[in-house]
Parts: C-alpha cells; structure tokens; sequence
C-alpha cells in the first residue's frame, strides 16, 4: 500500500502541476526487454456507463503518465455477458503482445480460469473492482471495500426512516463478488437496525428495465414499502423510475450506489435521497499504476486496497470535495 500510495501522490502531484495529455493507444505488439512498447490491456465489467467510463479516466491518465505505455480499453456492453467477456479476454490473450492485463471480473469462479492462463503465458495481471474465486495471491485487487460501503449506506437509509420501516433490497447479479459483498454490508446494516423489516428481495440483472419491473412488482405487494437499497447503477436508476411512477418519490427512500448523470438529477429531484459513491478514477489509477510497476521491475505491488467511498446527498452534492469526485480528470483527480 505504501508503495503504490507514494507513488501515486508523487505522480498526481506532477499532474496537478503540469497537467496531462490523455489518449487511448491502439493495441500493437512489443517486446519490454527489447525497449518496445509495454502493452497493458484493460477491461472493465461492461463499457457505456459512467462509472466505468470514470474507471478508463484513471487508466489512461496511470498509463500516459509512464513513457512507452499503451493502454488498450475494450469491454462488452453488459455485466451479466459473462462468457463475453471471457471471450473477448481470450481472444486479446491469444493475440499475444500483452505483458499485462487489468480487468474486473465479471462472475468471480466463470473468470478464474482467464487469470491463470494469462499468468501461464507470462503476462501480469491485476484485477479492478471485482476480483475471481480464487483469488491468487500475487494478483492484487484495487477496488472499494464495499461491505463497509453498504453498511454505511444501508444506515444512512436507517436515519432517514428513523430507524423503522419496511424496506426492500434489489441486488444485480448474484454470483459476482460485488454483489456478494455489497449485500453483505446491507445486511449487517439490518441487523444493527432492528426496527427495519426486509419485505422484498429481488434481482436486477444488472439491467434498468428489469429493475423498473421488479420494483414495480415490489411496490404493487407491498404498498406501505418506505425503503429501498439498490446495489448498482442500473438498479438505482429502475426503482426511482418505477417509485416516480408510483407518485411515492420522496416517500419511499431509495439508497443506492454510484452517481450516474441521471441519478445524480434524481437525486436533486429528491428521488433519490442517498448515493454510495465510490472513486472509480482511483481504482483505474492504482490498477494500471500497479501493472506497470510490476512489469517494469520495481517492487511487487502492496496488498489489495480500498480506493474508498462517500455518501452522497442532496445536502453535500454541490461541495468541492464530491463536485470532483463526479468529474475527475487527470489535471484534477479525485482525493
């Protein structure tokens, strides 16, 4: 931790004096020792949402500021296309070239088998957000602690209750580890609040008409609901469209995670009353940081790192301190 830590704040020191160019490198082979280029290759759990977008902002900026780096960002459009990703990671391993790979797994023991054989054939791997079952030991995993999170987010929906109320969990894809521990947290929040009752649990699969369903369902078989946890930005994003139909905004709480464009409106609209904002552009940053650094001969990387969070609300939105966490950049990252 200290390692990457020093590093990070001497280059993020340099970034916020001079600024830095960003841009996406195409993929091309190369050889390190050769003093050809160092190759990672960086795939999140989907591309399109804004919170892996934050994740890619981070990645180039840890890799352009490292000479020779290329960075190559490629992902599938959905976090529950599972085997996609897998083949899409094995296609980019087989193409050969790559001496690292950062991705974030999408189904923890489906993806295992792509660390291994990148590990095989010699290529440095580091996992991002969500790690794999097992976890290797020399794989690190830069990513939030997100039962801490979700506990802290599961009590911030506990105060705006006044610690009673029927409340419901709509998680995403269960079977990943995010989900897993994301869930985990918001039941160690139940169980500190025991005036709250979990009347509904259902899944979103990651996916906003899906969400608006199952929240529609849950609000038709329970009509005196007065909260909701969703677990990812697609489920967030489907219960305050279903509980703004219901004509409930404001009356049933929603707490829920990350700080897309229209979240961050529903929750000046008081829709939403809490996010659970995480800093993807630090666990893009530290992932690539860390890749290059083993590939390069320095030390090996710290152990796994929360890249932390906050909770959002409409009382802090327009602070200084969140204002950069939603728009980070390379010339001013996020703390």
């Amino acid at each position: 931790m200290k390692r990457v830590l020093g590093v990070t704040c001497a280059v993020l020191s340099a970034v916020l004096a001079a600024g830095c160019s960003v841009e996406v490198r195409q993929q091309s082979g190369g050889d390190v020792e050769a003093g050809g280029p160092v190759k990672i290759v960086v795939v999140p759990k989907a591309i399109g949402f804004d919170f892996w977008e934050q994740v890619r902002v981070g990645a180039e900026c840890a890799g352009s500021e490292v000479p020779n780096v290329q960075i190559h960002w490629d992902g599938v459009s959905s976090e529950s296309d599972v085997s996609g990703q897998q083949s899409l990671l094995q296609d980019m391993l087989a193409q050969g070239g790559v001496q690292g790979l950062v991705y974030a797994a999408t189904d923890a023991k489906a993806l295992s088998q792509i660390t291994r054989t990148a590990q095989g054939q010699g290529t440095t791997v580091v996992n991002m957000d969500s790690g794999t079952e097992p976890q290797p030991p020399d794989v690190p995993v830069y990513a939030t602690n997100n039962v801490a999170a979700a506990q802290m987010g599961t009590q911030l929906l506990a105060d705006q209750l006044g610690g009673r109320g029927k409340v419901a969990f709509i998680e995403f894809q269960p079977g990943t580890s995010t989900n897993e521990t994301r869930a985990e947290g918001f039941r160690r929040g139940l169980a500190a609040n025991p005036g709250l009752e979990l009347v509904a649990e259902q899944s979103s699969e990651s996916d906003y008409n899906t969400a608006l369903q199952v929240t529609q369902d849950i609000l038709t078989a329970n009509p005196d609901l007065n909260g909701i946890y969703a677990a990812n930005e697609p489920s967030v994003l489907g219960a305050a469209e279903a509980v703004r139909q219901a004509g409930k905004a404001g009356q049933v709480k929603i707490i829920g995670w990350d700080t897309s464009e229209g979240q961050i409106q529903s929750l000046r609209e008081g829709v939403i009353t809490g996010l659970i904002a995480q800093n993807p552009f630090k666990m893009g940053y530290f992932a690539v940081t860390a890749a290059i650094g083993e590939i390069t001969g320095d030390p090996a990387p710290p152990p796994p790192t929360d890249t932390g969070s906050m909770l959002i609300t409409k009382e802090n939105l327009d602070t200084p301190e969140v204002q950069k966490l939603l728009n980070p950049s390379c010339a001013n990252p996020p703390a």
